[in-house]
């Protein structure tokens, strides 16, 4: 049964994911390598707790119980009770490994450890542990509290008992589990990526601007937000980070990379989180 959960990562991803845990009475420890994201995460879950109230999703009075769950912890020691660990890390393979195994070194023996990955295998990141058959990709979407769905992915070891185990935590969860086979991107990045990256061409050959192209999907295809204004939104180098996972996985030259999309990210225009991506902030 699981009962404290550990986020490691107080990102974007991180702090909702330890918002959801702590709003469905988990108890929750939180660690993230800098002390700042920490901050900034605490006081992003109690606004969007507020907002909640504000719009009588949860009762007003529930909030500082809520807040009251969530821990800070040190360092990984601080998950070693944890039943369930959830990496929310940067999308970066290399140091998804590295954190697993260090995470299958400082956690107990029975825990499940699972990767809020968008694209990255499941099977390698679990053979960095010695611990396979109890990791898992459990990838909420981006806003967390808002979002239904999680992506649950198996790799190529994961038990039988790991994945009922996450099922039935997703459901208490208030949320809908998509189950997706452990190839590159998985289902939601396998086809959204491409028809950002195809969005960023239609750009880039200066088939329609930025505002029209968003405008052609929102109001043409009845989308709630446009490809372009969603990359801003997501961040364009996790989506450069996704579209190399899809395109090295699957050697195509269809996931290639858009030119003008590296270009912005070396740039570092990466959208809303550093004021300017295709659009200013």
């Amino acid at each position: 049964m699981v009962k404290s959960i550990g986020v490691l990562g107080a990102g974007q991803m991180g702090n909702g994911i330890a918002h959801v845990f702590a709003q469905h009475e988990y108890q929750v420890r939180l660690y993230d390598v800098f002390p700042a994201q920490i901050e900034k995460a605490l006081k992003t879950i109690e606004k969007n707790l507020g907002r909640q109230a504000e719009k009588g999703l949860i009762p007003a009075d529930s909030v500082p119980a809520i807040l009251g769950r969530v821990t800070v912890v040190k360092d990984l020691s601080g998950f070693a009770d944890c039943s369930l660990v959830v990496e929310a890390a940067t999308e970066n393979e290399a140091l998804k490994l590295d954190l697993f195994r260090q995470l299958d070194e400082a956690v107990n023996k029975d825990a499940i450890l699972a990767t809020n990955t968008s694209s990255i295998s499941i099977t390698r990141i679990a053979a960095a542990t010695k611990r396979p058959e109890r990791v898992i990709g459990m990838h909420f979407m981006n806003p967390v509290p808002v979002m239904q769905l999680v992506e649950v992915i198996r790799g190529l070891a994961t038990s039988d008992e790991t994945f009922q185990v996450i099922a039935s935590l997703v459901e208490k969860l208030g949320k809908v589990m998509a189950v997706s086979q452990d190839y590159p991107g998985f289902i939601v990045n396998r086809i959204l990526m491409p028809m950002i990256n195809e969005a960023i061409f239609a750009l880039y050959e200066g088939i329609a601007t930025a505002e029209d192209i968003d405008k052609g999907m929102k109001l043409g295809t009845n989308h709630p937000m446009g490809p372009l204004a969603l990359a801003d939104l997501i961040g364009l180098d996790t989506v450069l980070a996704i579209i190399a996972v899809l395109y090295e996985g699957f050697k195509d030259p269809k996931f290639r990379p858009c030119p003008l999309l590296v270009k912005m990210v070396n740039a570092g225009y990466l959208g809303k989180k550093s004021g300017r991506g295709f659009y200013m902030y």
